[in-house]
């Protein structure tokens, strides 16, 4: 589904005083989500050799950005898709107990991205987090904890942004929690696209539990690889899936608007079964799922909560190249000028 650049819109702050809106948006947040999670920023690869499995597959099917390095002979390197499996590893190696977790500054590069409307950019800027949890914190109701923690931190923000540009704050108090298999029956007759869209229209900020698994209509509301989130653990009767995404409504696109995607990560159960329902069983012999399989790593929670997408929301902004510098094609410059959109 394209999301289409605004007619008749108009920026309501200069590029100026966009870019300082946008370091303090920053700032603020990951002060805040900080303090809330427990997390502690750490640096993170921008790219890692190829083969190890530590990078994300993301649906499985998009190229990555790789090269070689003339000092070091021999293997490829790739840019990271995301940090999900790297950060579950760095917490074991960098010491971390339960309780306690990471977040970091994530830039990735992704060539595949077919659409690049008003959302969708090849670069994609989030901060990635990770935290230790106990084995009886594998459970929706944990789940649901911390995406509440998560949706307090974003408010504060907005509040923030009132209060120093004067932006009325438009989010809900709380947010709406929704199993992708009963948004399938709220909307039968949409696409899980347009379930997003009614279900954003209506309570203004969702979480869709269980992205990646199976539905009674035998697809999926979304594709996720099999060895990050757990999407195959069964919580309730007939309901699957310990991971999700915050989706809230976009006053200016009028759209739904995905801000981030987490949830409580694999074990070696999940793992195992994801694997086989993917046909990925080969990833057994890659590094990473052996440190997995061994025990090594810890129980996680972790997603991407990205950068761009909450400056552009909280700003009012009609185009993601409005809070972002990247690479567009003619015609979407063409129509951005046309338009009075700045692009950075």
């Amino acid at each position: 589904m394209i999301y289409k650049i605004m007619d008749g819109y108009k920026s309501i702050m200069d590029l100026r005083t966009t870019e300082k809106a946008i370091k303090e948006i920053k700032d603020c947040f990951q002060l805040e989500l900080s303090k809330e999670l427990s997390l502690q920023r750490v640096s993170a690869p921008r790219f890692v050799k190829k083969g190890t499995g530590v990078n994300d597959d993301l649906s499985g099917t998009e190229r990555k950005a790789s090269f070689q390095i003339l000092a070091i002979p021999g293997p490829q390197f790739e840019l990271v898709f995301s940090l999900a499996k790297w950060k579950r590893a760095a917490l074991k190696d960098y010491g971390f107990v339960s309780g306690e977790g990471l977040y970091t500054d994530m830039d990735a590069i992704r060539p595949d991205e077919e659409d690049l409307d008003a959302i969708h950019s090849v670069y994609v800027d989030q901060w990635d987090w990770e935290k230790i949890i106990d084995w009886d914190e594998r459970s929706i109701d944990y789940l649901k904890k911390t995406v509440q923690s998560i949706y307090s931190v974003l408010k504060q923000t907005e509040l923030m942004v009132e209060e120093k540009y004067k932006i009325k704050s438009f989010l809900p108090d709380s947010i709406t929690f929704i199993h992708a298999e009963d948004a399938l029956k709220a909307y039968p007759d949409l696409s899980p696209k347009e379930r997003e869209f009614e279900l954003a229209k209506k309570y203004g900020s969702v979480f869709i539990i269980g992205i990646g698994s199976k539905l009674s209509d035998g697809k999926v509301h979304d594709v996720r690889a099999p060895d990050y989130d757990d999407w195959s653990t069964e919580y309730t009767d007939g309901k699957f899936g310990l991971n999700g995404d915050i989706i809230v409504w976009h006053p200016v696109l009028k759209r739904e608007f995905e801000l981030s995607s987490m949830g409580i990560r694999v074990d070696k159960k999940s793992l195992m079964r994801q694997l086989e329902i993917s046909d990925s069983m080969d990833k057994l012999e890659l590094d990473w799922h052996k440190r997995l399989l061994s025990g090594e790593l810890p129980q996680t929670i972790g997603g991407g909560i990205g950068q761009s997408r909450l400056c552009m929301l909280l700003l009012r902004k009609a185009h993601i190249g409005e809070v972002q510098a990247s690479i567009w094609p003619e015609s979407t410059m063409k129509e951005c000028s046309k338009k009075g959109i700045s692009l950075l």
